[in-house]
């Protein structure tokens, strides 16, 4: 062992040194939390006992700043940092987490002695251990600084269950996450100014008149007036929600086509507000977005613009008179010259009301008077002539005559009708049936292919249901299965009073198991379905068919079938169809003709064909003319009162659940003499797979009882 008792002076420094650095990183490990490693050996801690202890008085208490060391910068002397010393060269320290007691096996480093009071620390652990903890970085936030109070009262007004401004949870769910994604910032506003999209809404909300909408169901906040960060969060919210009233209307209608009759049956197509909102958010024309929510029907579009024709708005936005001094035009007389007063407000009014002579014209002439009075009496106030703030008020307001809100109700049902009316694989082909005008339509490519006349139902319980469905196939020689209504409401009843009827009439009376009376009528000439059926399956039980009664083709309203639509000219409707699905397969009336016999014959349809069925008592003919037809349901009558005194922003929420019964009525009976085709019950086919076609069914015998033959009809199907 080595005797370290010679050159005990050298020692001694070092041991000093030793020491210093060791309370140097033994404050910093404490400063960091982190507990020193313990003492391996008795030989440390007598080290520890022989080094000098300064006096508190003399040491001021540590920092965490002096002890950050930088891993570039050189280590202080620990003599100078530890307490006042005698000026003495020391050697270079190893680094503190390596420097141990010298053990007796240890051999003297022969390494030379440096001079210099400072080195470079071997690793940079002591400073990483050294540093504080550092606290957690916030996100520099996205909000514009001027947008931030706007944004903060954003939040609040969204997270307060007080806030009323959306009232469907869906679209206040939306509001939420619209915003939360975008820091709560302004959508509308920036540094308290309307943004190019808040002024594109702005302006579509104001004209939703042009689309027959009614522009107080949608008000727009006073920015102008919003000066507070709550004021301008409290409009910004409100916009928001007349935005998306707007879009939900416009795409949807303002009501639900049950609150008109129970016979009307559409697909849903509801906005989805998360997409409103980044639709419109995010469009570089946000006028132009929302109103693409109106149905992109050219049906919708004609109206639209004949709608602005009969308010004398042109294809402009509604024109507004400014209010200001009365105008009264004064003829002349034997005392006085005409006086016709100059106003910059007469050509605007002169195009509002339809004058179009002199459209420039600022005199406030005989006819421009004679227009207003005109308006005056179809707005129910006094016929003066005189241009004062209360005409004007009501000329600015859109116009309620008749063929105004016959434009704007049919524009209302558009909404209803699916938004593709056709199908893409066969050039959007579809078949629309427009019950007041009788007559249907076969559209392909955005145009008229073939077009016939139709007999509809009668009005009252027998009207024609309004529907979209699919047809899937065509039947030649169809089978009549008389619907339910027909036999309780008028066969058993006429079964009373002549037992014979039914077989005087070709129709075969039947009971099923179920004690049910089934009625039908085998193909042929006479059959009441004709020769063709064209099969669309559908709630109401209604199709379209052929008929032996052409006789009431030729007249002008054709409202006389159960519900049913009888086609003019079934032949070639049946070969438009088939040659839209099978085109190589090359139908001709002739063919469709050459099928005519006594077993029924299905065509099905590889692709099905959407059919519409429609209630325009308002269109656009082909020559660019508005029509107008008689309200022969009452369906105008019905709607009318609805949109004008709804109050309400909810009305299309409002859903009717009555539907039409088609199950047999209570209390009808067959008299006791009339004869049964089959003296036995049969469950069978049901009513709908008789109406529509399936399988055919075999009726199990009765027990004790043989059953007797019964001719098998024949039934082919054609497909592809």
């Amino acid at each position: 062992m080595r005797d370290c008792s010679t050159n005990r002076a050298g020692f001694d420094r070092v041991l000093i040194a030793v020491a210093a650095t060791f309370l140097a990183v033994s404050a910093t490990s404490a400063l960091a939390g982190q507990s020193d490693t313990p003492r391996a050996s008795a030989a440390e801690l007598a080290i520890d006992a022989a080094v000098p202890r300064p006096e508190p008085a003399n040491v001021p208490p540590p920092t965490a700043s002096d002890f950050r060391i930088d891993a570039t910068a050189s280590v202080p002397d620990p003599a100078k940092t530890a307490a006042p010393a005698p000026s003495t060269t020391v050697p270079d320290p190893k680094p503190a987490e390596t420097v141990t007691a010298p053990a007796a096996d240890t051999p003297k480093s022969d390494a030379p002695k440096s001079d210099t009071a400072t080195t470079t620390p071997a690793t940079p652990a002591p400073a990483t251990a050294a540093a504080p903890a550092a606290e957690p970085v916030k996100a520099a936030s996205s909000v514009a600084p001027a947008d931030q109070p706007v944004a903060d009262k954003l939040r609040d007004m969204l997270a307060s269950k007080a806030l009323r401004t959306f009232d469907r949870k869906g679209e206040r769910a939306a509001v939420e996450k619209f915003y939360s994604a975008r820091e709560f910032a302004p959508q509308w506003t920036q540094a308290g100014k309307l943004t190019a999209g808040a002024k594109g809404v702005v302006a579509r909300l104001k004209d939703a008149a042009a689309d027959g909408l009614n522009p107080a169901d949608y008000p727009v906040p006073d920015f102008a007036a919003a000066t507070s960060p709550d004021q301008l969060a409290d409009a910004e919210l409100k916009l928001t929600a007349s935005m998306l009233d707007y879009a939900r209307q416009a795409q949807s209608s303002r009501m639900h086509w049950s609150q008109v009759a129970a016979d009307i049956l559409y697909p849903e197509h509801p906005t989805d507000p998360a997409e409103v909102l980044a639709n419109i958010s995010t469009a570089k024309d946000a006028s132009a977005a929302l109103e693409g929510y109106n149905p992109p029907l050219k049906l919708y579009k004609d109206l639209k613009a004949k709608l602005a024709e009969l308010r004398g708005q042109g294809e402009g936005p509604v024109v507004q008179i400014a209010e200001g001094a009365p105008l009264a035009f004064k003829a002349a007389t034997k005392k006085q010259p005409e006086a016709a007063p100059e106003d910059p407000r007469v050509p605007q009014l002169r195009a509002k009301l339809g004058v179009t002579e002199n459209p420039d014209d600022t005199k406030y002439d005989a006819k421009v008077a004679a227009a207003v009075r005109k308006f005056q009496e179809s707005a129910d106030l006094k016929p003066t002539g005189v241009l004062d703030d209360k005409t004007v008020k009501a000329i600015n307001s859109p116009k309620r005559d008749r063929q105004i809100d016959t434009v704007i109700l049919n524009m209302e049902r558009l909404r209803w009708l699916p938004r593709q009316l056709g199908v893409p694989s066969l050039n959007n082909a579809y078949v629309i049936l427009n019950v007041p005008d009788f007559t249907l339509k076969v559209m392909q490519g955005g145009a008229q292919v073939w077009t016939t006349r139709v007999v509809t139902g009668k009005p009252g319980n027998h009207a024609t249901p309004m529907l979209t469905e699919t047809m899937k196939f065509i039947t030649v020689n169809p089978t009549w299965n008389v619907p339910p209504s027909i036999i309780y409401n008028e066969y058993l009843p006429a079964l009373q009073q002549d037992p014979t009827v039914l077989q005087r009439m070709g129709l075969k009376l039947e009971r099923n198991r179920d004690g049910s009376i089934h009625i039908s009528q085998p193909p042929g000439e006479a059959n009441a379905l004709g020769r063709i059926r064209f099969n669309f399956p559908n709630k109401f039980l209604v199709y379209q068919h052929d008929t032996p009664d052409k006789n009431l083709f030729a007249k002008e309203e054709r409202a006389f079938s159960h519900g049913c639509m009888r086609v003019q000219n079934p032949d070639q409707y049946a070969s438009t169809l088939l040659n839209i699905v099978m085109p190589n397969d090359k139908y001709t009336p002739e063919k469709i003709r050459s099928m005519y016999g006594r077993s029924e014959i299905d065509l099905k349809f590889p692709t099905p064909v959407p059919v519409h069925i429609t209630y325009q008592t308002a269109f656009v003919d082909d020559s660019g003319k508005l029509q107008l037809r008689r309200d022969v349901y009452g369906r105008d009558a019905r709607m009318l009162p609805l949109l004008k005194n709804s109050g309400s922003r909810d009305l299309e929420n409002v859903v009717a659940h009555a539907n039409p019964s088609y199950v047999r009525p209570s209390g009808a009976s067959l008299p006791s003499n009339v004869a049964f085709n089959n003296d036995y019950g049969s469950s069978g086919p049901s009513f709908f797979e008789r109406l529509f076609g399936g399988p055919s069914v075999t009726p199990p015998a009765p027990v004790g009882r043989r059953p007797q033959a019964q001719p098998q009809q024949q039934r082919r199907v054609i497909t592809r």
